[in-house]
C-alpha cells in the first residue's frame, strides 16, 4: 500500500512538471522528468512520509465529514425508535447510541463503562442497538431481546439486556431464553415473538442503518455528529459527551 501511493506521488510529480508549462514540457523528455523527480526524493526523503501524512489526514477529514453528514440523515432512526432499549434519563439533554452485539467481547468490557456513565451523569440518556453481525447465535440473542422489549415492555427488556450483557461464553437463543424465565417471563409467548416478520424487521433496519453509517465493528458508539469505534473506555466517552453539552 505504501509503495503503492509513492508510486501515485511520483506520477503526480511529473504530471505537474509536464503541464504546468507546455514550453518547459516541450524541452524536457519523460526520462529527464524522472530522472529528476527521483533525485529530489532521494535528497528529501523525509517528503514522502509528510505527503503521506497528509494524505491520511486528508482522507480521516472527508471519512469524517461523510459519516457527519450520514448521522445527521438518520437523525430519526438512531435517536427516536421505539424498538430500541433506554437506559438513563429517557428525557436527557444529550444522547449516546450504542451499536453492540451480546456475543462481543468488546462490548462486554464496555458495558461497566456505558453502567458508570449511567450513575455518575443524571441528564444522559443511552440508546441501545441491536446489531448481532457475529453469527447466529448472536442474531438469536437479538430477537430474544426484542421480543422482551414488545412483550413485556421497557423495564423488562433494561433488565434482560444488562443481565445478558454479564453472561460470560456464547449466547443464544436457548440461554437468552433460559435468562427470560428466570426473570418470571413467559418463554413460550417470546419464543413465538422472535419468529414474527416485525422482530425481523427491526433486525433488518439497524443492519441497514448501521452499513449507511460506515459501522463495521461492535461496540459502535454515537454522540453528536461523532462515531466512536471500539471499547475506547468511560473517559472518551464522556467527553465525547460533553462537547456535545457545549455545542
Amino acid at each position: 500500500m505504501k509503495a503503492a501511493r509513492i508510486g501515485r506521488l511520483g506520477w503526480y510529480a511529473i504530471a505537474v512538471l509536464t503541464t504546468a508549462s507546455p514550453t518547459y514540457a516541450q524541452s524536457i523528455d519523460r526520462a529527464e522528468v524522472e530522472k529528476i523527480v527521483r533525485e529530489y526524493i532521494m535528497q528529501n526523503p523525509e517528503i514522502i512520509e509528510e505527503a503521506l501524512a497528509e494524505l491520511e489526514k486528508r482522507n480521516q477529514t472527508a471519512q469524517a465529514e461523510a459519516r457527519s453528514q450520514a448521522i445527521a440523515a438518520e437523525t430519526d432512526a438512531l435517536l427516536r425508535s421505539s424498538d430500541d432499549v433506554i437506559l438513563g434519563n429517557p428525557d436527557g439533554d444529550a444522547t449516546l447510541v450504542e451499536f453492540f452485539d451480546f456475543n462481543c467481547g468488546y462490548c462486554k468490557r464496555a458495558a461497566p463503562d456505558v453502567k458508570a456513565l449511567v450513575a455518575e451523569d443524571p441528564k444522559l440518556r443511552i440508546v441501545l442497538k441491536e446489531f448481532p453481525i457475529l453469527g447466529p447465535g448472536s442474531v438469536e440473542a437479538a430477537k430474544v431481546a426484542l421480543s422482551v422489549r414488545r412483550v413485556a415492555g421497557a423495564a423488562a427488556a433494561r433488565d434482560f439486556h444488562v443481565r445478558l450483557m454479564e453472561m460470560q461464553g456464547q449466547i443464544n437463543a436457548s440461554r437468552a431464553l433460559d435468562l427470560t424465565e428466570e426473570m418470571g417471563l413467559d418463554r413460550k409467548k417470546l419464543s413465538d415473538e422472535m419468529a414474527t416478520p416485525a422482530v425481523e424487521a427491526i433486525i433488518a433496519a439497524n443492519l441497514a442503518l448501521a452499513q449507511r453509517l460506515g459501522l463495521t465493528g461492535t461496540p459502535s458508539f454515537v454522540v453528536g455528529d461523532q462515531i466512536i469505534e471500539g471499547a475506547v473506555g468511560k473517559e472518551p466517552l464522556a467527553d465525547a459527551i460533553e462537547a456535545v453539552r457545549q455545542k
